[in-house]
């Protein structure tokens, strides 16, 4: 076969952020009791929410902000989007979703069956995420991940961020693998297709939305159960 090596990424690939931190803000939500202030919903707080923490990864991403000032902000910031002061964020709100979303276990469907799929196929499977190093792994022990994957490769530990090729050299690395062998699976254009592109590994774009673009890849999917198609 063509490949040994398949790298995933975990967040809107595997696990599936969404569905987790949606549940995790309707918790903070009610925990807060932010209903009180009468002036937004919980669907409107996590809309906002959603938005800014976007944002503010996409600034992590190109080196433009840290660890720290991610997650000190973006709670502050989500207040005052909703038409309060950053002041009445509550001080732990951000350290408390950084411990409950890890623990939730929701994955895209298939997930297991696939992985334990191309595991049965021989397959030597490994990870290559931008997420933290200390909530990555609990992510994976919460949702039945860890024991599939041989290299879990951080951009904490690596030193580099997705796109940057050298990420993608030092999971080749760690792994024994070559770029010839190997095959990169992700959700993210820039961050999964073209950095794996860039480091020449072919690639899997994960696409549930269909999300219409004009780029060349390797191979794209909708479902993760079409990786059977492919492997």
């Amino acid at each position: 076969m063509k490949y040994r090596h398949l790298f995933f990424d975990l967040d809107h690939t595997l696990w599936d952020f969404e569905t987790n931190a949606d549940q995790t803000l309707r918790h903070l939500y009610e925990q807060h009791e932010l209903s009180r202030y009468g002036t937004f919903t919980v669907e409107e707080f996590i809309r906002v929410y959603s938005d800014i923490n976007h944002g503010l990864w996409r600034l992590y991403q190109n080196g433009k902000i840290g660890q720290q000032q991610l997650r000190a902000t973006r709670f502050p910031r989500t207040f005052s989007r909703l038409g309060l002061t950053e002041a009445d964020s509550p001080a732990d709100m951000s350290e408390q979703f950084t411990d409950i979303l890890p623990l939730k276990s929701a994955v895209f469907p298939h997930t297991h069956e696939v992985l334990d799929y191309l595991q049965g196929k021989g397959y030597v499977l490994h990870l290559i995420t931008n997420g933290f190093r200390d909530v990555q792994h609990v992510k994976l022990q919460s949702s039945n991940l860890t024991d599939y994957f041989r290299e879990v490769i951080t951009s904490e530990c690596c030193g580099h961020l997705k796109p940057d090729t050298r990420i993608f050299e030092h999971a080749l690395e760690r792994s024994g693998a070559t770029a010839a062998e190997s095959l990169m699976v992700g959700d993210n254009l820039e961050c999964d297709v073209l950095g794996a592109y860039n480091a020449g590994l072919d690639q899997v774009y994960f696409n549930p939305d269909k999300r219409r673009h004009f780029n060349q890849i390797t191979y794209e999917i909708s479902c993760l159960s079409e990786l059977k198609g492919i492997l």
